[in-house]
């Protein structure tokens, strides 16, 4: 993980000014094109899922250190499979405080944390218990999932509230959760694809900019604005790292 750099004077306006109007622009993408999206993403996901390259290495290291093959894909497979379980859930109460997409990643506790920090362990633990159950179960209950949403979607508003039911007491909008499942969906299926040695499955481009305007302020605030101006625009200046986590 790259070092938190403090960001002081004029960049703070600067970043602040940068990260509302990001925010606005994801805003306005999760209200246009977000199931079309997430249904692409995951359709993405699926069809490496079901490949032989992943299904037949199940038990191997993968790109994402502590994640064995089958570890990653299950907890591929679960960002559509938690999507199902978010839509399921019964509605937050009337007056619940909603929290915002941005304000989700700033109070996540894996945001900046080690590898080796108990939320991630964690989370790499949860993935191999799944992948526990094989590769057929875990494709078949992301399909189940897939299809189930793709059937609800039609009923379902983007600025509907829903709970995010892993996180206690998490209230977001439907649009919102989405928008965090295809981050997570975008970024695992290159981890899976470059576990296995085949070609990152393309998700459309309104997916990637959803996803670039999440991340773009996100490694701003980690970074500084310059940083990743400088990644960027100017590879001779550009510094090692602008990851986002």
């Amino acid at each position: 993980m790259g070092a938190r750099i403090p960001v002081r004077g004029p960049a703070v306006g600067l970043l602040r000014l940068y990260s509302v109007q990001m925010f606005v622009l994801v805003v306005f993408l999760a209200m246009s094109k977000i199931f079309e999206d997430f249904l692409a993403a995951s359709d993405a996901a699926i069809g490496l899922l079901e490949s032989a390259e992943v299904t037949g290495r199940w038990a191997e290291p993968s790109a994402c250190e502590g994640f064995t093959v089958g570890g990653l894909a299950a907890h591929l497979g679960w960002q559509v499979q938690s999507a199902r379980w978010a839509v399921e859930s019964e509605r937050p109460a009337p007056g619940a405080a909603v929290t915002e997409l941005m304000a989700h990643y700033e109070q996540a506790a894996w945001v900046g944390a080690d590898l080796e920090a108990p939320v991630n362990a964690g989370i790499r633990d949860t993935g191999e218990k799944r992948a526990q159950a094989g590769a057929e179960e875990v494709l078949r209950l992301t399909r189940e999932a897939r299809a189930y949403l793709a059937e609800r979607f039609g009923a379902l508003s983007p600025e509907q509230v829903i709970a995010m039911p892993w996180i206690e007491g998490r209230a977001m909008t439907v649009g919102d959760v989405l928008s965090t499942r295809v981050l997570e969906l975008l970024i695992h299926t290159d981890d899976l694809a470059a576990s296995v040695g085949v070609e990152t499955p393309l998700g459309p481009e309104s997916a990637y900019a959803r996803v670039f305007a999440l991340l773009t302020p996100l490694a701003a605030r980690r970074h500084g604005p310059v940083a990743v101006l400088r990644a960027l625009s100017r590879a001779e200046r550009a510094p090692v790292t602008v990851s986002a986590f």
